[in-house]
């Protein structure tokens, strides 16, 4: 679900080359918008009434989905998107992503102090790590600003 788009966005951009022969860096932009991408066909699909009956979004919420413009919709409600395309679990997917998350920054070595100070979101090291572990909300576009930054210090 989320964990795939950051993936597909980090092969994709490892295979496209800047113009002094470097990769290109997977960006929180770029991320923002695969994810708005991802939510808004997903919401499409799903349609406004199952957006709120089935997903539990409220009306913002759901016209955020729809037109994806998903910057201050919780991960968890797009997790809840994301699980209407296949019946899975929106704890299911949101579990995934952390454990992506997770991985990424070991294999980055980084720790949330470092994230907190390298990304535009205004978030201090003690609130990221309490988004990471799901004890406060996270929005998809601080999702975006974070796994970005795993992304570009895992090469």
């Amino acid at each position: 679900m989320f964990h795939e788009v950051v993936d597909d966005a980090a092969r994709e951009s490892g295979e496209a080359a800047t113009e002094d022969g470097e990769t290109a860096d997977v960006t929180a932009a770029s991320l923002r918008s695969a994810f708005g991408t991802a939510l808004s066909e997903t919401a499409a699909d799903a349609g406004r009434t199952r957006l709120q009956e089935e997903a539990g979004l409220d009306a913002e919420s759901a016209d955020a989905a729809l037109d994806g413009d998903v910057d201050e919709v919780t991960v968890a409600d797009g997790a809840a998107v994301l699980a209407l395309s296949d019946d899975r679990d929106a704890d299911v997917v949101v579990a995934e992503l952390r454990d992506h998350l997770l991985m990424g920054m070991t294999t980055a070595v980084l720790d949330v102090d470092t994230i907190a100070a390298g990304i535009d979101a205004d978030l201090t090291g003690q609130e990221v790590q309490q988004a990471l572990e799901g004890r406060a909300a996270m929005t998809v576009g601080e999702l975006a600003e974070i796994a970005a930054l795993i992304e570009r210090r895992k090469r």
